[in-house]
């Protein structure tokens, strides 16, 4: 097979296995997004003092111990991978370890550990015994995946901000697309951390009250843990036997500022139609638009206008689910590719569909362009049933990624 065949073919993936505030597993996630239940933004305090809202995972749901370090990252991490093991055992039974690849992206480096660790340095002139500073590297989240399941094949971290995980995704088509894999456990993880929670209020980033995504009323970021991951595959080899398949994706670097977006949209809008090509698609063909609606004012404003150019004024619907989830940084793109898997599975076959909704206050900034947000349990006819779902991802910097999943 040539290399531009290989590029042609489709890149299959496995049921999401994911943990985060608003569900433990996919199918209790589908449920709470579905329904608008956001009972996992609630208010924290850091050890400031300050109180903020964030959808962090309660401590009962996760394993009590990590087996590589001990820091909730990992042990987020490590609830989210053992639901993937058996998809991971069906792709390296298939392929071997050797042609199975990692793509895992996070913006964490041990956030919650290092500044206590160096409050004891600073303190008693020594790190405490259980701190290592491999703890602080950008690649710990990818090479445990790697040690937990013995795969032997490229092993790749991403730490682009809030497209990480959805860069890592792209990356993960591309090593199965030009042969360099067969298989690659792909996906992301973050932690709302008091480092971080702090970090994103110095830049006047993080709401006072529960995030309202593209409200006139918008005031910023409620952040949030999360880890998703899946199985990319070159084959349909998942006992699920959906079919689904990651049909494009597109990615831009604005570099318009260090945080701030492009207010006019560009990068973003270059974005959606780079996906929409790759894919070989048009607009009229997406069902559903995952937004990447972070509820800062410059994030929204932009992306409005993104969609309505590339959807030429067509009310797509569409929903930011960081309005239940929080916005889970790094992990943010794989956990709502996560939401449109499961759009795709629970509607297959259906012309009357539920969909992802977005919970917000319902007063409209006339400045955006008018969007068609999906309201909680309503059911929406289609001609046809939804074949392919979009997701956005668009990060500090300018670092953009749009995903297009189909089913068959």
């Amino acid at each position: 097979m040539s290399l531009l065949e290989q590029m042609m073919n489709k890149v299959y993936l496995s049921a999401p296995a994911l943990i985060c505030s608003a569900g433990n597993d996919a199918d209790e996630f589908w449920k709470r997004i579905v329904s608008g239940n956001r009972d996992g933004i609630k208010e924290t305090e850091t050890c400031t003092g300050k109180k903020f809202y964030a959808a962090r995972i309660e401590e009962s749901f996760l394993p009590e111990k990590a087996s590589r370090f001990n820091m909730k990252i990992m042990r987020i991490e490590d609830a989210a991978l053992e639901q993937l093991r058996g998809s991971v055992k069906k792709a390296m039974e298939r392929y071997g370890t050797e042609r199975t690849g990692v793509c895992v992206g996070s913006c964490d480096n041990g956030s919650e550990f290092s500044v206590a660790a160096h409050r004891v340095f600073f303190k008693d002139g020594k790190f405490p015994e259980d701190y290592s500073l491999e703890m602080q590297g950008a690649d710990y989240v990818a090479t445990y995946v790697k040690e937990k399941f013995g795969a032997e094949g490229p092993c790749l971290a991403f730490s682009t901000a809030c497209s990480s995980s959805a860069g890592a995704a792209v990356k993960a088509a591309q090593l199965i697309k030009s042969g360099i894999c067969d298989a690659v456990i792909c996906g992301g993880v973050d932690i709302a951390s008091d480092t971080v929670l702090l970090g994103f209020d110095s830049l006047e980033a993080v709401s006072s009250e529960r995030t309202n995504p593209f409200s006139k009323n918008r005031s910023g970021i409620t952040l949030g843990d999360g880890a998703a991951f899946f199985v990319m595959s070159r084959d349909n080899i998942f006992e699920d036997g959906m079919g689904i398949y990651l049909a494009g994706y597109g990615e831009s670097a604005d570099a318009y500022h260090m945080t701030s977006p492009d207010p006019s949209g560009e990068g973003a809008f270059i974005s959606m139609k780079a996906a929409l090509e790759n894919a070989g698609l048009e607009e009229k063909d997406i069902g559903y638009v995952n937004l990447h609606g972070t509820g800062t004012k410059f994030n929204d404003s932009m992306e409005g206008k993104a969609v309505d150019k590339v959807f030429n004024g067509r009310k797509v619907l569409c929903s930011s689910t960081k309005s239940i989830t929080g916005h889970t940084l790094g992990a943010a793109g794989s956990l709502e590719l996560a939401a449109c898997y499961m759009t795709l599975k629970n509607n297959s076959g259906k012309k009357n569909c539920i969909l992802p909704c977005q919970v917000w206050d319902g007063e409209r900034d006339e400045d955006i362009p008018e969007l068609n947000f999906v309201t909680a349990g309503k059911e929406y006819v289609f001609d046809d049933e939804i074949k392919f779902c979009m997701s956005n991802s668009f990060a500090f910097g300018g670092s953009n990624v749009t995903l297009i999943i189909g089913r068959e």
